[in-house]
C-alpha cells in the first residue's frame, strides 16, 4: 500500500472518529504529495518520492518546532510536536545511532574520505542509503565526528 493510499484510508477513519487535529495533518501530507505529483508531471509518485515529500514535512515541523521553542511559543511548540508524532507513523523504522555508525564508517572507507574537505563526498553518498531511516542532522553530526578522528 502506498502512502497516498494509506493517508486516504487513515482520512476517512480520523473523520469517522472526529480526530480533527490527525486529519488536519494528514490533508496537509496528502496536499503536499499531490502537489509534488504535479510539479513532477506525474499521475503517482513512486515510493521513494513519497518518502522525500514526508521526510521535507517532518523537517519543516522540525524546524518550526526549534524556533518556536526558542522563541517561548510553547502553545505553538506543543502544537508542531503533535503533528510531528502524527507523521512519524508513516515514517520507516528509524535506524538506531549504532547501525547509522557502522553506515557512516562503511560509507567513509568507500568514498576514501580521509577529512572534512570530504563531507560533502560522503553525504551524498550516505544518504541514499538512509533515505527516510534517519534525520539528515545526525547523519552530518556523525560524520563530521567520524572525519574529525
Amino acid at each position: 500500500m502506498s502512502l497516498l493510499e494509506q493517508l486516504n484510508s487513515d482520512m476517512k477513519l480520523m473523520m469517522k472518529n472526529r480526530e480533527k487535529d490527525k486529519l488536519v495533518v494528514i490533508r496537509m501530507v496528502k496536499a503536499s504529495l499531490q502537489n509534488e505529483a504535479i510539479k513532477l508531471k506525474k499521475d503517482s509518485l513512486t515510493g521513494d518520492e513519497e518518502l522525500t515529500v514526508l521526510s521535507r514535512e517532518i523537517k519543516q515541523r522540525k524546524d518550526s518546532l526549534h524556533e518556536f521553542s526558542k522563541a517561548n511559543r510553547l502553545d505553538l511548540v506543543d502544537k508542531v510536536q503533535k503533528e510531528i508524532d502524527i507523521l512519524d507513523v508513516y515514517l520507516p523504522e528509524q535506524l538506531s545511532e549504532e547501525e547509522l555508525q557502522t553506515i557512516v564508517k562503511e560509507t567513509i572507507d568507500e568514498t576514501g574520505a580521509s577529512s572534512k574537505a570530504d563531507m560533502g563526498k560522503v553525504m551524498s553518498a550516505i544518504m541514499p542509503k538512509v533515505k527516510g531511516k534517519a534525520d539528515g542532522a545526525v547523519i552530518n553530526r556523525l560524520v563530521s565526528e567520524q572525519l574529525s578522528q
